[in-house]
């Protein structure tokens, strides 16, 4: 098995590529080792001294390292962990696990409004933003402002104000004249 590592926009989050699908659909983030506990690949990663988040994509594991850690210390554990998970022939999540598109559920009087969001969010930001390692979801709409959460290598990266301001913002603004403002929101 050959896992390919590419950086990301985030110093701190790199991506691994095992060249096998990782999840069937959705995505899956845990931002804690607590959140762990029902996927046996993140529980293996999170084991590896220096991991403080996991998220995973169709066929990607992105990974973030404390500050301290240097990735060159801890890499080679991490390319183990993933290895030593696949050989075992055990689950990437266990059977408890449902897959989510990411999106929260929005009840009120903006429902089109929103659903053009999320179809703009779907087909021309999430895709982009898988390419780094991360993904962008729907949290909520009120009075103009999209709130979004950022996963991944998206949370946390020095450059996500840039990508929310600057990009999503404006893509948004273009196709949404009822769109003012775009803000992360934490998780």
């Amino acid at each position: 098995m050959f896992i390919q590592t590419e950086s990301t926009p985030n110093p701190a989050t790199l991506k691994f590529l095992p060249g096998q699908t990782v999840l069937d659909m959705g995505t899956a983030d845990f931002p804690t080792p607590d959140a762990a506990g029902s996927s046996p690949l993140a529980q293996r990663l999170f084991a590896v001294d220096g991991v403080d988040g996991v998220f995973f994509g169709m066929d990607f594991v992105t990974i973030t390292k404390a500050e301290a850690v240097d990735w060159d210390h801890i890499k080679p554990a991490l390319l183990g962990a993933i290895m030593e998970h696949y050989q075992s022939g055990q689950p990437v999540m266990g059977a408890d696990h449902t897959p989510v598109s990411g999106h929260a559920a929005h009840d009120g009087e903006d429902g089109a409004i929103v659903e053009q969001i999320k179809e703009l969010l779907d087909t021309r930001v999430r895709p982009a933003v898988a390419q780094d390692g991360g993904d962008i979801t729907f949290h909520g709409f009120e009075r103009g402002v999209v709130y979004l959460h950022m996963q991944g290598a998206c949370a946390g990266c020095p450059s996500s104000t840039l990508t929310l301001k600057m990009g999503i913002e404006n893509l948004l603004r273009h196709y949404i004249p009822e769109v003012t403002e775009v803000r992360p929101v934490a998780a």
